[in-house]
C-alpha cells in the first residue's frame, strides 16, 4: 500500500519526464524542507525514424515509454503529486479535426529546411523577422519548418486545426488540454515578445491561420488531471499535470544555483546554449548581427543566448567509432592525454557539421580547407572538438559582455556536459574566468522545482535556486595556462573569420 505524501512529515514528490534528442528519462524528485532528492526511475532511447527520406520523431513510442516511466515512479514510498514534461525546442505536430496527429512530427535535423530561411526572407526581410521576434536565425526554427511544410503541401491547413509543440503534444496526450507553454512558444520564431502573443504578420506571410495556434500559458501553470485512461494505465489516479518551463533549457536555467547578475551559463549537451538571464529582450542591430536570441524563461525572465553546436560533434564521431570500438565518454577523455594540444581547431557552428553523413570526414575536410593537419585518431578528434568548443565559448562570452554591458565574473555549466571535466577545464582556460560545473540533472531539477512552485511548495525563483544550491554540490574549475590559450584563441579567431 502506498503512503500518501502529506503523511510523511511534509515531504512532497513529483515526476519529471525529461526528453532529449538522444534519450528520455523519468526522474522522481522528493522535496523536504530545503533539500531536493532526485532518482532516475526509467531511461529509454529516443531516435529519429527515417521515413520516405525524411527524419521524424516516434510519438507513439515516446508516449508509451513516458507512461511506463511514470508507472515506475509509483514504486516509491511517497506518491507523486504532479507530473511535467520538458523537451527540446522548435519541433511540432499538427492535429486534424478528429484530434489525432496528421503525421509524425519532423525532426529539426531533417534537410527539408535547407535554403528555407533565404526563401522566406524574400517575403519578410531578415531584419523585420528579428525585430518581430528577437530570435536567432537557424534553419531548424519552427518558422522555417512551417514554411517548408506549406510549400510542400499548400492545402495542409485545410486539414490541420491545431499546432502543438513537442511538450504540448505530450501534455495533450496526458490531459486532453491543448495549450502552448511560454518558454517553448518563444523559441519558435512565431512569438512576438512585445505583444506577448503569436505574431500575426509572420503567420499571415506563411499562410497559416491564427486559429491553429493555442493559448499561451506561463511556466508553473497547472493544466489539469491525467486522463482517466492514462491514470489507470500508470497507476497515478488523481495527480495533475503541470506546464513547467517545458523547453529543456528553460528548466535547466531555472535550476542554476546562482545569485546576482554577474554570471553567464552554458547549458551543455547535444547543443551548448550560452547566455545570460535578462528581464527585457535585447532586440538590436548588434544582437541581430551576432545572432543572439531572446527566449522565454520563468517568472518573466528571458534567456539571451546563442546556440553553439555543442557535444553533437563528439556524439556523432563516437557513433562512427562504435563499429570498431565501444568507447565510453570517460575512455575518450583519458585518450586525450596522448594527443597534441591545438593540433587542429574548428568552428563548431560550421554549417557542414549540422547533420553530415560522416562527422569525421566533415572535420577532416574543414581542416584541409583551412590548411591544418586533420585529426586521424579518436584522441585527436576529441581534443580538437573540446578545445574548439572552449574557444567558441570565449567568443560568445566577449559578445555577451559587449551586448549586455555586464561584468561577467563566472560561468555556470549545467547539464550532461558539466560531467565532462576536461571540457569544463578547457572552458575555464579559454574564457579566463572560473567555471562552476553542475548540477548535471539541471533540466529535471528545474522541471521538478517548477512543479513545486505551481503547487505552492516553494515561493519564488530565488528560493528555487537556494534549494538547488543546498541540495547539489558543484565543482569549481579555475583558469590555467592563460598564455597558451590566448595564443590558441588568436589562431582560432583567424581561422573562423576565414570561414564565415
Amino acid at each position: 500500500m502506498k503512503v500518501n505524501i502529506s503523511s510523511i512529515m511534509g515531504q512532497h514528490a513529483y515526476v519529471a519526464i525529461d526528453l532529449g534528442a538522444e534519450s528520455g528519462r523519468a526522474i522522481l524528485g522528493s522535496l523536504r524542507s530545503d533539500k531536493l532528492h532526485i532518482e532516475e526511475k526509467a531511461r529509454f532511447a529516443n531516435e529519429t525514424q527515417k521515413i520516405d527520406g525524411h527524419y521524424h520523431w516516434d510519438i507513439d513510442g515516446l508516449f508509451s515509454n513516458i507512461k511506463s516511466g511514470m508507472r515506475s515512479c509509483t514504486q516509491a514510498e511517497i506518491r507523486p503529486e504532479s507530473v511535467a514534461v520538458d523537451t527540446w525546442g522548435v519541433d511540432f505536430g499538427l492535429l486534424g479535426g478528429d484530434g489525432a496527429l496528421l503525421d509524425r512530427p519532423y525532426s529539426y535535423r531533417d534537410h527539408r529546411t535547407d535554403g528555407m530561411m533565404e526563401r522566406f526572407f524574400d517575403i519578410v526581410p531578415r531584419r523585420r523577422v528579428y525585430d518581430l521576434t528577437g530570435i536567432q536565425f537557424m534553419q531548424l526554427n519552427s518558422l522555417f519548418q512551417l514554411y517548408a511544410s506549406v510549400l510542400e503541401d499548400p492545402g495542409l491547413f485545410k486539414r490541420a486545426t491545431r499546432l502543438l509543440f513537442m511538450p504540448d503534444i505530450f501534455n495533450y496526450l496526458l490531459t486532453g488540454e491543448t495549450k502552448s507553454e511560454f518558454t517553448i512558444a518563444t523559441t519558435s520564431q512565431l512569438f512576438n515578445p512585445r505583444t506577448a502573443d503569436w505574431d500575426t504578420e509572420l503567420l499571415s506571410a506563411l499562410g497559416v491561420p491564427r486559429s491553429v495556434m493555442q493559448d499561451i500559458v506561463q511556466p508553473g501553470t497547472p493544466l489539469g488531471s491525467l486522463k482517466h485512461s492514462v491514470a489507470k494505465e500508470t497507476h497515478l489516479e488523481g495527480i495533475g499535470v503541470t506546464a513547467v518551463a517545458s523547453h529543456d533549457t528553460g528548466s535547466a536555467i531555472a535550476a542554476i544555483p546562482a545569485q546576482g547578475d554577474d554570471w553567464a551559463y552554458i547549458s551543455s549537451g547535444t547543443w551548448s546554449l550560452m547566455g545570460v538571464e535578462i528581464g527585457v529582450p535585447i532586440i538590436t542591430d548588434d544582437a541581430l548581427n551576432a545572432n543572439f536570441t531572446n527566449e522565454g524563461g520563468v517568472e518573466g525572465t528571458f534567456r539571451f543566448l546563442k546556440n553553439i553546436m555543442g557535444l553533437w560533434l563528439l556524439q556523432q564521431c563516437r557513433k562512427e567509432w562504435s563499429s570498431s570500438a565501444q568507447y565510453s565518454y570517460d575512455d575518450l577523455m583519458r585518450l586525450t592525454d596522448d594527443a597534441k594540444p591545438f593540433r587542429s581547431v574548428i568552428d563548431p557552428d560550421y554549417s557542414d557539421f549540422f547533420n553530415p553523413p560522416s562527422m569525421q570526414e566533415s572535420i577532416r575536410v574543414y581542416c584541409d580547407k583551412t590548411g591544418q593537419l586533420a585529426p586521424e585518431k579518436p584522441a585527436e578528434f576529441v581534443r580538437c572538438i573540446l578545445e574548439s568548443l572552449a574557444l567558441k565559448y570565449r567568443v560568445t562570452l566577449d559578445q555577451l559582455r559587449q551586448l549586455t554591458g555586464r561584468r561577467i565574473a563566472r560561468v555556470h555549466i549545467i547539464g550532461g556536459g558539466s560531467q565532462n571535466r576536461l571540457l569544463c577545464q578547457y572552458a575555464a582556460n579559454a574564457m579566463g574566468v572560473p567555471v562552476i560545473a553542475g548540477p548535471v540533472e539541471a533540466t529535471a531539477i528545474g522541471n521538478i522545482m517548477m512543479q513545486a512552485h505551481a503547487l505552492g511548495h516553494v515561493g519564488s525563483l530565488a528560493e528555487i535556486r537556494t534549494i538547488v544550491g543546498h541540495s547539489f554540490q558543484p565543482m569549481r574549475h579555475e583558469p590555467k595556462d592563460q598564455d597558451v590559450w590566448n595564443s590558441a584563441y588568436e589562431r582560432f579567431s583567424t581561422l573562423t573569420s576565414m570561414n564565415q
